[in-house]
């Protein structure tokens, strides 16, 4: 029986894990951990599996790999994925865009314009299984490959029913900018919204206004390197070879939580000197860890979402997309107000077992 159980991810914005059972084979969809602290990947998720798959390499869909590594499970990902697993990972590359037959199973990939070398996956199975992993139409950064049809889905739905559009958070974005004297630090993940944001902070304010940090040079190299950016990204280049300049207005820094890295240093550095909330500032634009939110409930840290998951307008169309008949609303606190959404147009599924 060919079957598909979300084992993690409903219910709250934690680790993204799916158990599919196909063609007597039992594959898991993404092994995450986080982003909580306490949020952790289960061992016992692996008992029974025959290979892993996962999407992207942020910390919530890659973060439990190693467990997967040490019991010498095969891992399906891209060549930009598998850069962040373990050494000794056994890697099957899948393509960003393409079709890979495994198992007998026909699997179609493409880029989910929310990371570095992120895909979604739609597995030919029944009348087809999409898998979203996270996903954005709306980045000037990231490509996005529309899916085939599939009559189930497990949907990125991190913003719930929020409904408002990333223009719409580009004007909030400004207004707090300007509102702001002295420096910016902006906290994000290396291979997600970090070039996209230095493109627009570079074309608004010019070059000398904006340093990245060394993870973040790093990781966009990398991406002006592949396939699949706007064409506009390379503008962001003169960056790449700038060294951290301290008093730039603007800092784009590793990692998105200010937990660690260059964010964390900056952060720690401006409130133990004072300066953080008099001329200096944290701006956070994605989900946010207890550590985040503490920052964010002290004068100098603020919040202001920049998009890089779907609102609900491109859910549905998703859906409509795909034709779906069913779908879980993965990767949000409270997916049964879906069940009262009439727009929708399919059924809302989440903890059971649905068979494909």
């Amino acid at each position: 029986m060919n079957n598909i159980r979300i084992l993690s991810g409903i219910g709250d914005k934690g680790p993204a894990c799916m158990r599919l059972c196909a063609n007597g084979q039992v594959w898991l969809l993404d092994c995450g951990h986080g982003p909580e602290a306490n949020a952790h990947f289960d061992p016992k998720w692996l008992n029974g599996v025959d290979a892993v798959f996962i999407t992207h390499d942020h910390i919530d869909h890659i973060g439990g790999a190693a467990y997967a590594v040490e019991v010498g499970l095969p891992i399906y990902t891209t060549l930009q994925t598998a850069r962040a697993l373990p050494p000794a990972a056994e890697v099957r590359l899948l393509p960003e865009q393409g079709v890979t037959e495994i198992n007998g199973i026909r699997l179609t990939t493409g880029r989910n314009g929310h990371a570095l070398g992120g895909i979604w996956m739609h597995f030919d199975i029944g009348e087809g299984l999409f898998y979203s992993g996270d996903w954005s139409e709306e980045s000037n950064w990231f490509a996005f490959d529309g899916p085939p049809p599939a009559a189930t889905a497990i949907l990125d739905c991190s913003y719930q029913l929020d409904g408002i559009s990333q223009a719409d958070r580009l004007k909030a974005l400004d207004q707090l900018i300007d509102s702001l004297p002295g420096q910016i630090l902006f906290p994000v993940p290396p291979s997600g919204r970090a070039g996209e944001m230095a493109l627009r902070l570079l074309n608004r304010f010019g070059p000398d206004a904006v340093v990245l940090d060394p993870e973040c040079r790093s990781a966009l190299r990398a991406a002006l390197a592949s396939d699949g950016l706007n064409p506009r990204a390379q503008e962001i280049a003169p960056l790449l070879e700038r060294d951290d300049q301290d008093d730039a207005r603007f800092l784009i820094c590793d990692t998105p939580n200010a937990d660690g890295g260059a964010a964390w240093g900056y952060a720690r550095a401006w409130r133990e000197s004072g300066r953080l909330g008099r001329d200096a500032h944290v701006v956070f634009t994605g989900h946010m860890t207890a550590h985040a939110r503490g920052i964010c409930a002290v004068p100098g840290g603020y919040f202001q979402r920049w998009n890089v998951h779907p609102p609900l307008g491109d859910q549905i169309k998703m859906l409509q997309r795909l034709q779906a008949k069913r779908f879980a609303p993965a990767f949000c606190p409270y997916p049964e107000d879906y069940m009262v959404e009439n727009a929708l147009g399919a059924e809302v599924f989440m903890h059971e077992s649905i068979e494909l």
